[in-house]
């Protein structure tokens, strides 16, 4: 925000002000721009648990840390660089990597792993953060449709410690799912197993954006999400990621993906207001880092989506030999592809047995 705000940002922050229960109530006259620095702060304050009150140099005291390994894990967590006798930490900083040191105390953590963890927590989080402020601010925007002070106020003394226990819940619960899988797929010393692969993928997305207003884009991408989810969810496997107009998807077992890429297929066609799809499934080792997957198998789902009709599933040579003989699918040899990075590429079509 530039000094002083935009008239969009004085909004904001007031409303902001009047949802977390402090600043003017009631009133119709604007903040001016001291005005705005000092809400901006209050509600900074408000959210991380107190001021900012530390240098680097402060906040590494007594810990073990160095100013060097500090700064690291900082910007893998997503923050811009600060100067190291600048005052920008708060007390829940210092907590913060107090626990860090004893979690070293505790076992050994290299600086490699400390820092992929730290730059995978502080990506899901960024993402996670700015969907709950868009939230948050759709609330607050509300004030002049009917929702009065008083309600922001109620709305404000609720809504951070119910979505910090929401997602302390979904943690937990996720924890719980990944510790239970370790068991059947355990991974070796370069972090493989083996692992059905899916992106799906809606077609002509590209000239559905400019065709959309901003609220029809967010509805079709939200509809889209939604119902991928869910059936990958329902089906026993996991979204590893979504980018847009494509979802990534893993399974432990081939039949499962074939399953979860059928029923996604008739999911998403039967919606209303979606575009056609289309779905790439390969079978084999990959690289699993920090919830994310990585590797040749990954590479040809993506190809086979690519190449893929709207409509239709494309698989692998992997897979369609572990789907040989189950009854539950029907493989049609489609041909040998030549795509980007790979000149002969063996596909087959998926779909449910015509007798089904």
């Amino acid at each position: 925000m530039t000094e002083g705000g935009t008239e969009r940002d004085r909004v904001w922050l007031d409303s902001l002000a009047q949802l977390f229960g402090f600043g003017r109530r009631g009133t119709d006259v604007e903040p001016d721009a001291e005005d705005t620095s000092a809400l901006y702060r209050r509600v900074e304050e408000l959210i991380l648990g107190g001021p900012r009150r530390y240098t680097r140099h402060e906040l590494v005291k007594d810990t073990g840390y160095s100013l060097e390994q500090a700064a690291r894990l900082w910007r893998a967590m997503g923050f811009p660089e600060v100067g190291d006798d600048e005052a920008v930490f708060t007390e829940g900083d210092r907590q913060a990597i107090v626990n860090l040191a004893e979690l070293h105390a505790a076992g050994p953590i290299s600086p490699d792993v400390e820092e992929a963890a730290s730059r995978a927590t502080g990506q899901a989080m960024a993402g996670l953060a700015d969907w709950q402020v868009e939230m948050v601010y759709q609330l607050v925007d509300q004030r002049g449709r009917g929702l009065s002070g008083e309600d922001l106020l109620d709305v404000g003394n609720r809504v951070l410690p119910l979505l910090e226990m929401m997602q302390t819940y979904v943690w937990r619960r996720h924890l719980a799912a990944a510790a239970g899988r370790l068991p059947t797929a355990l991974l070796d010393e370069s972090h493989t197993q083996t692992l059905t692969v899916g992106f799906v993928d809606l077609v002509g997305f590209s000239r559905a954006t400019r065709r959309l207003n901003p609220a029809q884009l967010t509805e079709l991408i939200e509809g889209f999400q939604r119902i991928a989810s869910d059936v990958v969810a329902a089906y026993h496997g996991r979204v590893v990621k979504t980018v847009g107009d494509e979802v990534l998807f893993v399974a432990d077992q081939p039949a499962v993906g074939a399953e979860i890429a059928l029923r996604l297929l008739d999911r998403l066609t039967e919606a209303d207001g979606l575009p056609d799809v289309r779905i790439g499934l390969a079978e084999g080792q990959v690289v699993a880092r920090f919830g994310d997957v990585y590797g040749e198998v990954v590479n040809i789902a993506a190809r086979l989506t690519a190449r893929a009709q709207p409509g239709t599933i494309l698989v692998d040579h992997n897979l369609g030999s572990s789907l040989g003989g189950d009854e539950r699918f029907e493989l049609v040899h489609h041909q040998w592809l030549s795509v980007r990075g790979y000149r002969s590429l063996e596909a087959w079509g998926l779909r449910r047995p015509l007798s089904r």
